[in-house]
């Protein structure tokens, strides 16, 4: 039996209206549970919020929308639909991959689709080694979602079920660049089924095959986008707070807790003080902590994932060969990630994601613009360049990103942009997260699963943590499912996987 939290939890005040915090609050509302949320941002999202810009609806957070079940079941808690709200255009391809060598690979989701496509671009056994890799994929995404990704950990000793043993024998703890490698040989293919180690802050090389999940999510269970944007998302799960009663209080920061011993009593605003039953905290760790007056004791401090350089850019033109959302990959490839992870240098042959949301939906630039986001990972602030040196930095970091991907074939991306925002990890840090990472804390072995900072705190009895710094990590899948285990530790009711990915709802989107 989990633990919970002691006491009475009638009303529950959600600090932060992020995926996690509004996947807490449709869960706890649908257990009976009255529900206020604050929130320091006009608008819901968090991460996932919107930036109007000359025109241009601008996504501020992640891009890519994978598992939309998991959503869903935070919409069906309270007798809702995501399906109903949210129009989600599923992506074909999910990705475009395009290589140093000039070679390119669309990367479908449907088996028989990207066996095909494995099988022009590199032969016909790479193909059959896709199929075996699709298979061992959708095992080990079985192995882990019931008892490691959607799971509350009181203790290590947790883990001890029948699927370890299945993790294990799937070789889910050995080294993901070798796993890969068992299928795949040709190292461009490599790449497209590791890169995603990444979002967990660990080169291939030292993660562990079982973060070969995320491959499943981006390549297996399929990438959607929802129309009118990714903010489309958590303002549609706000709406569905709202109409079950939840109070939805924008603007307003969560300044100080009031306690009584080891209780929770209220949250304080600057302009209201909220009496509650329970909190559930979603700020990144270290404000989370700094409200609660205390954090937990570890053996050794957190590492932090690479952080992230972001040019969202409103273009006059745009270049066709781009899909929705397609990366560059750099001829570097290890030594990219030492740069990243160990050096605290910039990427001297850059591996980029560039997403086009407007050729899904041309209605986020004005007519005839178009609208692309640039994303660069870099080190974070406690590893590379600090706060202070982006302010000159950045600007010059834009430059050359934009020279770079002229010579990669996007001939003339400086002079069509019209609009811009470039965000940087000192941009990051100033909203709170720690190391100027929007990416928190890195999924090293000791920062996975029940080692990972816990959700709920020592010596607080009524208070819990959802968001990418605890359980179960980093990413919009499972920041939702962080909301849903938090709920669960105030209600004290069972979490139900969602071990199926969502069917097409809409037509395929063109690239």
């Amino acid at each position: 039996m989990t633990r919970t939290v002691k006491g009475r939890t009638d009303h529950v005040v959600v600090v932060g209206a992020g995926f996690a915090g509004l996947s807490a609050a449709l869960h706890l509302l649908g257990a009976g549970r009255r529900v206020t949320v604050v929130e320091r941002d006009p608008l819901p999202g968090g991460r996932a919020g919107r930036m109007d810009l000359g025109g241009y609806r601008i996504d501020t957070g992640p891009t890519v929308l994978t598992m939309p079940d998991l959503a869903d079941e935070a919409f069906a808690a309270v007798g809702d639909s995501l399906y109903d709200r949210v129009e989600l255009i599923p992506l074909h391809p999910a990705y475009r991959a395009s290589f140093a060598d000039g070679s390119a690979l669309d990367v479908h989701t449907d088996g028989d689709a990207m066996a095909a496509e494995v099988e022009r671009f590199a032969g016909a056994a790479e193909a059959a080694g896709y199929r075996r890799l699709r298979t061992w994929l959708e095992r080990l995404y079985r192995a882990q979602m019931r008892h490691f990704i959607d799971a509350n950990f009181d203790s290590p000793l947790d883990l001890l079920t029948g699927d370890l043993a299945r993790l294990a024998a799937l070789g889910g703890f050995g080294r993901l660049d070798r796993r890969i490698g068992r299928f795949l040989k040709d190292e461009r293919l490599q790449r497209v089924f590791s890169f995603q180690a990444l979002y967990a802050g660990v080169p291939p090389a030292r993660a562990l095959a079982a973060y070969a999940v995320i491959a499943y999510m981006d390549t297996v269970a399929g990438v959607y986008f929802p129309r009118g944007g990714m903010h489309a998302l958590p303002q549609a799960m706000a709406d569905a707070a709202a109409d079950a009663g939840a109070e939805l209080r924008f603007g307003q920061e969560a300044a100080r807790l009031e306690r009584s011993g080891d209780r929770i009593t209220a949250v304080v605003t600057g302009e209201d003080r909220i009496p509650c039953d329970a909190v559930v905290l979603t700020p990144d760790l270290p404000v989370a902590y700094r409200l609660l007056g205390r954090r937990p004791r570890r053996p050794v401090r957190l590492r932090h994932s690479p952080s992230a350089v972001v040019l969202h850019a409103g273009t006059d033109r745009t270049w066709p060969h781009l899909a929705h959302h397609t990366i560059s990959f750099g001829a570097a490839w290890r030594t990219t990630f030492d740069e990243l992870t160990r050096e605290g240098r910039l990427m001297s042959d850059p591996s980029l994601l560039v997403t086009r949301p407007t050729a899904t939906d041309p209605s986020l630039a004005p007519p005839g613009r178009h609208l692309h986001y640039i994303l660069a990972p870099c080190p974070n602030t406690a590893l590379g360049p600090g706060a202070a040196a982006w302010g000159e930095l950045g600007p010059r970091y834009r430059d050359s990103l934009l020279r770079e991907l002229e010579r990669r074939g996007l001939d003339g991306i400086g002079a069509a942009v019209d609009e811009e925002c470039l965000v940087t990890p000192a941009d990051w840090l100033g909203q709170g997260h720690a190391a100027g990472t929007p990416f928190s804390a890195a999924h090293t072995f000791l920062q996975t699963g029940p080692f990972r900072p816990r959700n709920l705190v020592r010596g607080t009895e009524n208070a819990v943590l959802a968001g990418c710094g605890t359980t179960p990590g980093v990413g919009v899948p499972t920041s939702l499912v962080s909301g849903k285990l938090a709920a669960a530790r105030i209600t004290g009711g069972t979490v139900r996987p969602a071990n199926r990915p969502a069917p097409a709802r809409a037509e395929e989107a063109p690239a």
